[in-house]
């Protein structure tokens, strides 16, 4: 064991990413007493913000809400790139005193509950040794990505390409674009991302996509924001943008999910009158919010595209050819460089093995509690963010409620929590609720969702607000017990 960890923690927390530097802020603050650790596998904090490190990454939500409630993001720029949300991290967990308790280089393999005992047996691997933690409470932190390896179709004559091949997940640090005819295949935020940013050196940039996704161009810096920041003392100008952001980004998917073709006809037109470009490359063919919209800050990608620095195809691939790709409308593209930002691959757990008792739990297979916990798994919760809006909303509600959990748990004297899910599963759905490909290739591996509360995920920050920081534990569905009792 890493020098200073316990063998046996009150906590243990998977991932140091976002939601792993709330969860350890929350932990600190709301339960002292306990005794915590962070399990990183990486050698790195900041998780997603800091793997990827492709041209342009950058938040695809603002920063007022992807920002932590309790550390205020000082500038004014509501889009911020890759580097600066990674720094923002970092200062947050040293500033927060929460470096003590990362174990880098520390992958979680697998977790085992003992029912006799009331503890997880954490295996762990480090410096290609196994270790074993226990723990009375597990909170994954770790996201829903695969962080080794993104999706990768494969197309006939891939091989045959003289150029490279690069997938955004992991991009070379001493790749040089400039000059060079680049093709993005995809259609996601990473693509609407990479090309602005790639077509200021390449010769020239295709977006090479299947279907087009919806695109809303937005200031990358609040005006207002920046006007209360300079009015107001800190903290109560940062609640205020905050508050703003997310009634003004609830109030978009609402009429989003109430008015589709009124909200179609808005992105459609205003995307084409920025970019030039034909309706045909513009216009999805399903409703807004099916899929995660895309952002364009200060209408970057259509700048591009109206400059003639990047251009957009709308096809299907039959072939990479030496030179290129051949379309199935019999269209050639030439390309010095191919980027596939064809998406992630979705990976519950971090890829970990989950059992209870020695009985293997497939998330597949289990009901998501109010969106952080799996029917049947004691003392367990992860931590899964919004589709619609900022992550760290939904991470830092999950967080308190964990701390509230524990807090229940001491104050009783007992030592088992577990969600209980009774009723009809064949009512169920996934609970990431979207169309995306990330989602539909993953679909039999998240877990499911019900059609009532509170098994039903809403994907609204001001009910979950509702559900997970001013409603009662005692619930009915979620169940306390003392060891070697039947939680009733």
């Amino acid at each position: 064991m890493a020098t200073g960890t316990p063998a046996e923690l009150d906590v243990v927390v998977v991932g140091a990413g976002l939601s792993g530097i709330a969860a350890a802020h929350y932990l600190q603050r709301e339960c002292p007493d306990r005794s915590f650790v962070i399990l990183e596998g990486r050698a790195a904090i900041g998780g997603t913000w800091d793997l990827f490190r492709y041209p342009g990454v950058r938040s695809d939500s603002d920063m007022f809400t992807l920002g932590y409630s309790f550390r205020p993001w000082t500038s004014d720029a509501a889009i911020a790139d890759g580097a600066a949300i990674r720094d923002y991290i970092r200062a947050t967990a040293r500033d927060e005193g929460v470096l003590p308790h990362i174990r880098f280089g520390h992958r979680v393999i697998a977790a085992d509950w003992d029912s006799a005992r009331a503890r997880w047996r954490v295996e762990v691997e480090a410096a290609g040794e196994r270790l074993r933690i226990e723990c009375r409470f597990l909170f994954f932190c770790s996201g829903y990505y695969d962080y080794a390896r993104g999706h990768a179709p494969e197309w006939p004559g891939s091989a045959d390409f003289r150029g490279r091949i690069v997938h955004p997940q992991h991009w070379p640090a001493d790749l040089d674009v400039a000059g060079r005819r680049v093709l993005v295949i995809g259609s996601g935020a990473t693509a609407i991302t990479l090309v602005p940013a790639l077509a200021r050196q390449a010769a020239h940039v295709t977006l090479l996509q299947r279907s087009p996704s919806y695109i809303l161009a937005l200031p990358a810096r609040d005006a207002l924001g920046g006007a209360l920041q300079r009015a107001l003392p800190r903290a109560l100008a940062y609640r205020l943008i905050r508050w703003k952001n997310i009634l003004l980004s609830a109030a978009l998917f609402q009429f989003s999910r109430r008015r589709p073709q009124a909200m179609r006809r808005f992105l459609v037109r205003q995307a084409q009158r920025q970019s030039g470009v034909a309706l045909q490359h513009l216009e999805p063919g399903y409703a807004p919010w099916d899929q995660r919209l895309c952002i364009a800050p200060d209408a970057d990608l259509f700048q591009v595209l109206r400059s003639g620095r990047a251009s957009i195809v709308t096809d299907t691939i039959a072939a990479f050819t030496p030179a290129g790709v051949r379309l199935a409308s019999g269209a050639e593209v030439a390309a010095d460089l191919i980027v596939t930002a064809t998406g992630l691959k979705l990976q519950m757990l971090g890829g970990a093995r989950l059992t209870v008792d020695g009985a293997a739990v497939q998330p597949g297979a289990e009901f998501s509690y109010k969106g952080m916990m799996l029917s049947g798994v004691p003392n367990f919760a992860m931590a899964i963010g919004y589709t619609n809006a900022s992550w760290t909303l939904k991470a830092e509600l999950i967080a308190r409620q964990v701390c509230r959990v524990l807090n229940h748990l001491r104050d009783r004297r007992l030592d088992v929590c577990v969600p209980v899910h009774e009723g009809d599963s064949g009512a169920s759905r996934p609970a990431l609720d979207l169309s995306s490909g990330y989602i539909q290739r993953a679909v039999n591996e998240l877990p499911r969702q019900g059609g009532r509360k509170p098994w039903r995920i809403h994907q609204s920050y001001l009910r979950d607000l509702l559900a997970l920081k001013l409603s009662p534990l005692a619930d009915g569905a979620l169940r306390f017990a003392r060891r070697g009792e039947i939680p009733r």
